[in-house]
């Protein structure tokens, strides 16, 4: 295991023990086992991409390729022949690799300055919410197709005048499909990755990256994320465009009313929309929904008991 960092892999390790006494009782090697980041004395995939000095000397497809596109599609040029306005290939470690990822969006996206006229004070605004291209990223690297099937393909995050796409190999793992992105307990691909990102504090692994996602884009005024799926490829899109009220509005009517296909309660339809203000939730999203028959008490007959849920 020379190519690992051994001091990043027994941090790891000693987290690990930390959160879980029963494991403590183990010897190292044992636990490195138990977690599969070790079998018959080499380094996993998962502990060579989180661990090693650099991943890409034994996984070279393992990478970001970032480009910048001077027009809409791929294939335009500038007036000088240039197909890319900046263009680089990300490697390193997971950490290294997310890292370098939002350095390159951040470089190439628009920034605007903004003074608040009551304070005076001056604040950045990006083109897109950090927040929710770094969720998006992470999505893409926990959650991609680490087989032979797609091991030829490296993620692929293009900047284009309009919009940002996300391309990652391996479409939707299990039994996950569009419509309950984000509203559902999906299936895992990569499970020993998750909990190993998921215990560095890379990730809370609460499968709230995508409601993230949106509300961030919300606030920012702009489109929600629009997903496509196919057998080889799971693609995110951002848009710089401002979203129209009518959208937002019918966006978020129509995710609230997929989440509560199960019944929920008021403080778990805050939660999912982002809000903390429940009584802000109840006039704004669950009493006009309730007049429109779209959604329905499970306590009719006590609308305000503190038991009661709604469900679509």
């Amino acid at each position: 295991m020379t190519a690992i960092e051994q001091p990043k892999l027994e941090h790891y390790v000693d987290i690990i023990k930390d959160k879980n006494p029963k494991l403590a009782k183990l010897s190292d090697e044992e636990i490195k086992k138990f977690l599969n980041l070790c079998v018959d004395g080499k380094p996993t995939l998962v502990c060579t991409l989180l661990f090693s000095i650099y991943p890409q000397m034994f996984y070279p497809q393992y990478t970001i390729n970032a480009m910048v596109v001077p027009g809409y599609e791929k294939g335009e040029v500038t007036k000088d022949g240039a197909r890319f306005l900046d263009n680089d290939r990300i490697e390193g470690t997971i950490d290294d690799m997310l890292g370098q990822a939002m350095k390159f969006l951040i470089k190439n996206m628009k920034i605007q300055t903004i003074i608040d006229p009551k304070t005076g004070e001056r604040r950045d605004k990006t083109e897109y919410p950090v927040v929710a291209l770094r969720e998006a990223i992470l999505n893409a690297i926990i959650h991609r197709d680490y087989s032979m099937h797609t091991e030829a393909m490296p993620i692929e995050m293009i900047l284009y005048k309009d919009r940002i796409e996300i391309r990652n190999p391996g479409g939707l793992y299990g039994r996950m499909s569009l419509d309950t992105l984000g509203k559902a307990q999906p299936d895992t691909r990569n499970p020993v990755l998750a909990r190993a990102m998921e215990t560095l504090g890379f990730t809370e692994n609460r499968y709230s990256g995508i409601p993230t996602m949106q509300r961030e884009l919300r606030e920012a005024g702009l489109r929600e994320a629009v997903f496509a799926d196919s057998r080889n490829e799971f693609v995110v899109t951002f848009y710089n465009e401002e979203a129209k009220p009518s959208e937002v509005e019918e966006n978020e009517s129509r995710n609230l009313l997929a989440f509560c296909r199960e019944p929920r309660s008021r403080k778990e339809i805050a939660d999912f929309l982002g809000i903390s203000t429940i009584y802000y939730v109840t006039q704004n999203y669950i009493n006009p929904l309730l007049e429109t028959g779209k959604l329905k008490m499970t306590k009719p007959e006590t609308p305000k008991s503190k038991n009661q849920k709604f469900y679509s």
